[in-house]
């Protein structure tokens, strides 16, 4: 038997059927659910939460109410939804460490940052703060518009005035089909700052607004590690990847130890599964230089990370973390928000420029409003000093006429209004002191409607005033505790190399190598002229003070460097180790010198033949035991120096007793080689060499006095010149001293 189904059945094809729905959902959930609206920076939850509590009168000066009471009335009247999905958008809006400025105040247990839920929505107590005052501030003078709700029997705004710029301020993130938002928070006080910026520039670019709005500002604080480029072009195109990482400090302990605390945490960053994924990486072994993990927090983030061992390097330690952990984190910028009822994807500017023509709208709608009400009430009051100047006859009438009101519109030239605002009158306001109230206040309504009609008729006026209410905000929410800039930006954060050296402790040390090429290490830095003892008829040859961690160069008379690391060198008591087991030495080679190089520093290299070159100071560095040549020596030559290249000039001597200084430009950078000829000589070699910048003088040492040279054309020539005799007092040594 066949079903009755009541009705027409259309046959439709699956797919179409699907599409239609689909395309209805996607648009449901796009502008009824993930994205705010520009103008004010609510979801429709939200904008309800917020409405319905300005109807139950929870302003920040009255007393709490039941979030259960709250809840109930926006899914009543507003939000038909479930009451769970209700109440955790009301949660995430009080809750400090989601929302930089709380739109609701909480009373209760409303969640913490460890990721644990708030109490039931029967045990705990809402109420409006003065943000969201902000945001409604006009809602009852025709600022907005209204439209019916779900059931048609109350109406709801389509939008709050806003005149608080909280999509910026307290950002927003959702996903609906096919797309999705990320606005962060920013500081209110740098947000306004711009916007009175782009209202007295309104060509201003991205880059000149951000001169005042420097970035997010989370409200967890944190670090913010990109450079000044990488978050402008952010803000300039809406969407971009900006890194954050956690606030720490090293803290010293007792006996040398040391540990790092972590005061403050990405946002959006739960502690309690933070500290569960540090500790299941140290379970695991993947974190090699951290020892142990605690969670000491009370009110306020402290996590205490121990180092594996007090010779861990704190910068090291950190750097493993951060790219392990969450201690360092993404937020995932997409400025996608509805525009009207368009969603797209907006620039600083572009949001900027919204909210401003919103809060245009909203100043025009409001003044408009307020000259309606002030002509009404003239009109009544035009009424009033009319009858109060024949008091006697109103009462007559009012009493004996059988139609008073037609009566009173007739003798007094009344309207309808005036006529029955007079019938209404109480008997209290007909006193002579009254009139005197009445025309004052007429006087005063009088020059408000006037100055509201300029308003009206002038656009900069209508700007002017705007501006005058973002500095209002500005300078309420822009200072003190809650307006401080909470994340600090800083430049891109380098990306550090784990290695071996950072498990090695840095501890001050002192290198000896004496004639007889026995090397040894001592704790600390020896002073001046410290006692040292070495094998018979054994002496120092070279001393440097350094640290554990440092790489140190050994120039050889066979042209070759060698690098040893400072943990290298043994140490203790007793003579040391032959320098020949820790770097191939022929037994006729010898070691030259002994420093620290720096990489980024230049050197003059040169023999004692007269040739040199400028060296890389990265070219000094060798991992092999059998170092690598730098100087190629002819045979009869030696080397002669390795000094930094500071200065415009060099000056060479020779053994002939002959000076020459020529500018330091003239001598090719190079990696290693013979070099180039620095000074002619008949017969000798070099002597010593300097390098000296002209403007300062050519300086040399005599006994314990520092000579300086200044006038030095009669010396000053080509490279691969022979020189003169130096300055009368130039030491007999033909050596500069230094």
């Amino acid at each position: 038997m066949p079903i009755d189904l009541g009705g027409q059945i259309d046959e439709l094809a699956l797919g179409t059927a699907l599409s239609e729905r689909y395309l209805a959902y996607a648009l449901s959930t796009i502008m009824s659910r993930s994205l705010p609206d520009v103008r004010d920076g609510l979801k429709p939850v939200h904008r309800r939460l917020i409405y319905a509590m300005h109807q139950l009168k929870l302003d920040p000066r009255s007393g709490f109410k039941k979030c259960a009471r709250v809840v109930g009335d926006v899914m009543g009247k507003f939000h038909p939804h479930g009451d769970s999905s209700i109440y955790e958008a009301l949660v995430r809006l009080a809750q400090e460490f989601s929302s930089r400025f709380p739109l609701i105040e909480g009373q209760g247990n409303f969640g913490n940052i460890d990721g644990d839920n708030a109490a039931a929505m029967r045990y705990t107590e809402s109420r409006l703060t003065e943000v969201a005052e902000f945001l409604l501030r006009g809602i009852d003078e025709n600022a907005v518009d209204f439209r019916a709700t779900y059931d048609g029997e109350e109406n709801e705004p389509v939008v709050l005035p806003g005149a608080f710029p909280n999509l910026l301020a307290n950002g927003a993130t959702g996903i609906a089909v096919g797309m999705a938002t990320s606005v962060p928070p920013h500081n209110a006080g740098e947000v306004c700052a711009a916007a009175q910026h782009l209202i007295a520039h309104p060509n201003a670019t991205t880059a000149e607004l951000m001169v005042h709005m420097h970035g997010p500002d989370f409200p967890t604080g944190g670090e913010l590690v990109e450079d000044a480029a990488t978050i402008c072009a952010a803000y300039e195109t809406g969407r971009g990847s900006l890194r954050t990482r956690a606030k720490w400090v090293r803290e010293e302990q007792k006996h040398g130890t040391w540990v790092i605390v972590v005061t403050e945490i990405p946002y959006q960053v739960q502690k309690s599964r933070l500290i569960e994924q540090i500790a299941l990486l140290l379970g695991d072994k993947k974190l090699p230089l951290l020892g142990d993990v605690r969670d000491e927090s009370a009110e306020t983030i402290r996590l205490v990370l121990e180092p594996k061992a007090r010779t861990v390097d704190p910068e090291m330690l950190m750097a493993s973390l951060f790219r392990a952990t969450q201690l360092e984190s993404r937020f995932s910028l997409n400025m996608n928000v509805l525009d009207g009822r368009t969603p797209r994807v907006m620039g600083l500017k572009a949001i900027l420029r919204a909210w401003l023509d919103h809060r245009h709208e909203v100043l025009t709608r409001r003044t408009n409003y307020r000259l309606d009400a002030i002509g009404k009430r003239l009109e009544i009051l035009d009424g009033y000093i009319k009858v109060f100047l024949n008091l006697d006859e109103v009462i007559r009438i009012i009493r004996f006429e059988d139609e008073p009101k037609a009566m009173l519109i007739k003798t007094f030239e009344l309207n309808d209004i005036q006529a029955e605002a007079i019938l209404n009158m109480r008997l209290r306001a007909l006193r002579k002191l009254e009139e005197m109230e009445i025309r004052n206040e007429h006087k005063k309504l009088s020059a408000e409607q006037k100055g509201l009609q300029g308003l009206l008729k002038d656009e900069g006026k209508r700007w002017i005033k705007i501006g005058e209410e973002i500095a209002e905000v500005r300078e309420k929410f822009g200072k003190g505790p809650l307006g401080n800039r909470r994340t600090k930006i800083s430049a891109a954060a380098p990306m550090l190399e784990i290695v071996a050296e950072a498990l090695v402790e840095r501890e001050p040390i002192t290198i000896i190598l004496s004639e007889k090429g026995w090397i040894r290490g001592q704790k600390g830095h020896l002073a001046e002229g410290a006692e040292l003892k070495f094998k018979e008829g054994d002496k120092l040859a070279h001393l440097l003070r350094c640290e554990s961690t440092d790489k140190i160069a050994l120039l050889a008379t066979n042209g070759r460097v060698y690098t040893l690391k400072g943990s290298d060198i043994p140490r203790g008591r007793g003579d040391g180790q032959a320098i020949r087991l820790l770097v191939e030495l022929a037994n006729e080679d010898g070691i030259l010198r002994v420093f620290i190089p720096d990489m980024a520093q230049k050197y003059l290299v040169a023999s004692t033949s007269g040739r040199g070159f400028l060296l890389p100071g990265a070219e000094l560095a060798s991992e092999r035991r059998a170092g690598k040549t730098i100087l190629t020596l002819r045979p009869g030559e030696e080397w002669a120096a390795c000094v930094p290249a500071r200065g415009d000039h060099i000056a060479v001597i020779g053994q002939n007793r002959k000076l020459l200084v020529f500018p330091l430009d003239q001598l090719p950078e190079m990696p290693r080689g013979t070099g180039v000829q620095l000074q002619k000589y008949k017969d000798g070699g070099l002597a010593d060499i300097k390098t000296f910048a002209m403007a300062e003088g050519l300086s040399w040492r005599i006994g314990e006095k520092t000579r300086t040279e200044t006038k030095l054309t009669e010396w000053l020539g080509a490279r691969a010149a022979a020189g003169r005799l130096p300055p009368n007092g130039f030491p007999r040594s033909n050596k500069f001293g230094d």
